[in-house]
């Protein structure tokens, strides 16, 4: 099956492996890790999956983080400030324990970049930090799962 699955990527040619990656990449839940993991099992080359899953991921979250705020107003307009649910409280928490950074690198394990750095945005963080912090994860993470899947393959003798 794997066999089948490189033939089937590696017909399909780099640009469509360029756009499913990026896409990927944008998807909650896969995000740059799990594209780039994807990508290297698949037999897509590492100079053009990590690139491509990353700038899906960033793509997504920057288009989040710069949309969060008017999201954030408008769903607030008139409305009287509630209590927060436990899920926002347990990120409050983890955000005055870890900053930016913490948040930013370690999120990814709980939450998709784009839930944490939409999260961040509508607190009132600066866009800046969250962007700059954010796009360090992203990468971080898909060259690490790239990484692991590349060891995978190899250590199984697979591909």
């Amino acid at each position: 099956m794997l066999e089948w699955l490189q033939t089937s990527v590696e017909a399909a040619g780099p640009m469509a492996q360029a756009f499913f990656l990026m896409l990927g990449g944008a998807i909650p839940f896969i995000e740059s890790y799990g594209s780039s993991f994807l990508g290297v099992v698949a037999g897509v080359p590492l100079y053009i999956t990590v690139p491509f899953a990353v700038l899906g991921n960033i793509v997504s979250m920057l288009v989040l983080v710069l949309g969060a705020e008017k999201l954030h107003n408008l769903f607030r307009k008139n409305k009287p400030a509630a209590e927060p649910s436990k899920r926002k409280q347990k990120f409050y928490r983890l955000f005055e324990k870890y900053g930016v950074a913490g948040v930013s690198l370690i999120g990814q394990w709980f939450l998709p970049s784009q839930i944490t750095s939409s999260m961040m945005a509508g607190a009132g963080v600066a866009k800046g930090k969250i962007i700059f912090w954010q796009v360090i994860a992203i990468v971080l993470w898909g060259v690490v799962f790239a990484g692991f899947a590349t060891a995978g393959i190899n250590i199984m003798g697979v591909a």
